[in-house]
């Protein structure tokens, strides 16, 4: 496997402030509207455990979701209800940080490809992350500018 084959990147400029993108990200109910494959995320009898729908097939996704504001970073476990795998994680810089100005950030959704992962779930979650980071950013957008009326 190259290396192109076991990690991608999916990432925008969006205009929120940093600490309200960690937020929305870290929040199971607003995960639930932009992951495609969890959608509709609900915690589960375990306290930490959200249990999601997969929009292509209609299967079960539990995610574990672990903040990490400090450094900009929310990962997710994401897999069965009895074992999920650090595969997915989004970082957040600040405009600020990388040279810019004003109430903006970068966001990468990071996927890492685990060795049982076939070629067909591998594309699928390539261009899973494409569309995913389109949804978050517009609906970061908007729910910081209705913030903000």
């Amino acid at each position: 496997m190259s290396a192109a084959e076991t990690a991608h990147i999916a990432s925008a400029r969006i205009d929120v402030s940093a600490a309200f993108a960690l937020e929305k990200l870290a929040d199971p109910e607003a995960i639930g509207r932009w992951a495609l494959g969890s959608m509709d995320l609900r915690e589960t009898e375990t306290p930490g455990l959200f249990r999601g729908v997969s929009l292509f097939d209609g299967s079960e996704t539990f995610v574990e979701i672990s903040p990490q504001p400090e450094i900009g970073l929310v990962e997710y476990r994401v897999g069965g209800r009895e074992a999920r795998l650090p595969s997915i994680s989004a970082r957040v810089i600040s405009a600020e940080a990388l040279g810019g100005a004003g109430e903006s950030c970068l966001v990468a959704l990071m996927a890492w490809r685990g060795w049982q992962v076939d070629e067909a779930r591998w594309s699928r979650t390539r261009e899973s992350h494409g569309a995913e980071i389109l949804l978050l950013k517009a609906q970061l957008e908007t729910s910081y500018a209705e913030q903000a009326r």
